[in-house]
């Protein structure tokens, strides 16, 4: 499966048993939403929400907004239900709980494929146990299915029995682990949530650490940071304009015979313009959302 550039700052986690917070997610500028089966769910509303996911996302009016759904476990009475409805639904992708090894991901992807999920569908993974950091590597490689991983920081957070810091320095060797198996395998990568929702400082404290990791964007508890994410894992006009610049001056370069170039006294080499191109990208499908969300 290709991995597309594609906004994804901001993903909200939506509980599927909050029929009001589905419809409100229509509008809201969110670039997709994790709707929740796991969680956010009691487990006698399992059902329900399973429903209301699935209708919800059917009806659509979700414009260009990506939706993943979070199954429960499979060693849950209601994980093989929720991945073989999820599959069908017209969701972008089903989103694994807990995953700590390739053979998860292979199940889930078995599943699907026999409900008849379309090849488009992507798998994401939840990456929130130590055992999952430690197989990192072989599940980010489980499936050609497999699109994205995402960070659950505050299950890791109590199962290391570490302090959720500022810095975030005991989860460090985790996260850095986690990114290097998404880059290796060409995977987008989202950052756990911030629980602090009175503490807007902390909370762009810690987008903009997300963005200085390499994460893609951060997952989000309540709308009201869905713009602060968004502003901040957005490039701004000034790198996207500076990109614009170099791509040009390397082609021109390029023309010439060059393998490489001086802007404004900085070298600039082919990596450069790999790099360049993809904020590019990335800025151009913000605004194409943008744009189609209204």
């Amino acid at each position: 499966m290709s991995n597309p550039v594609r906004p994804r700052r901001s993903v909200l986690y939506m509980p599927g048993s909050n029929a009001r917070a589905l419809d409100k997610a229509r509008t809201l500028p969110a670039d997709g939403y994790i709707l929740d089966l796991e969680d956010a769910v009691a487990p006698d509303a399992k059902i329900v929400a399973r429903q209301q996911i699935c209708e919800a996302v059917k009806a659509g009016g979700y414009g260009q907004r990506e939706l993943a759904i979070r199954v429960n476990s499979l060693a849950t009475p209601w994980g093989h239900d929720d991945i073989v409805a999820a599959s069908t639904c017209g969701g972008h992708a089903i989103l694994i709980p807990k995953v700590e090894s390739a053979d998860t991901v292979r199940q889930v992807e078995n599943i699907m494929n026999a409900a008849g999920a379309p090849d488009d569908m992507a798998i994401w993974c939840m990456m929130e146990t130590p055992r999952g950091m430690l197989e990192a590597p072989a599940i980010a490689a489980a499936s050609p299915r497999l699109a994205c991983l995402v960070m659950g920081t505050s299950d890791l957070a109590k199962d290391l029995n570490c302090a959720h810091t500022r810095e975030r320095l005991p989860m460090l060797t985790s996260l850095s682990l986690c990114l290097l198996a998404a880059r290796a395998n060409g995977l987008a990568i989202l950052d756990g949530v911030y629980l602090d929702l009175n503490d807007d400082e902390g909370f762009e404290y810690a987008c903009k650490q997300g963005v200085e990791f390499g994460f893609d964007g951060k997952t989000l508890i309540h709308p009201k940071t869905v713009a602060a994410a968004n502003r901040i894992f957005a490039p701004s006009a000034d790198a996207v304009a500076w990109s614009r610049k170099i791509i040009a001056a390397h082609a021109e370069a390029t023309a010439q015979g060059k393998g490489v170039v001086v802007v404004d006294g900085k070298l600039v080499e082919n990596l450069h313009v790999e790099s360049a191109r993809r904020l590019v990208k990335l800025a151009e499908a913000i605004a194409a959302m943008e744009a189609a969300n209204g």
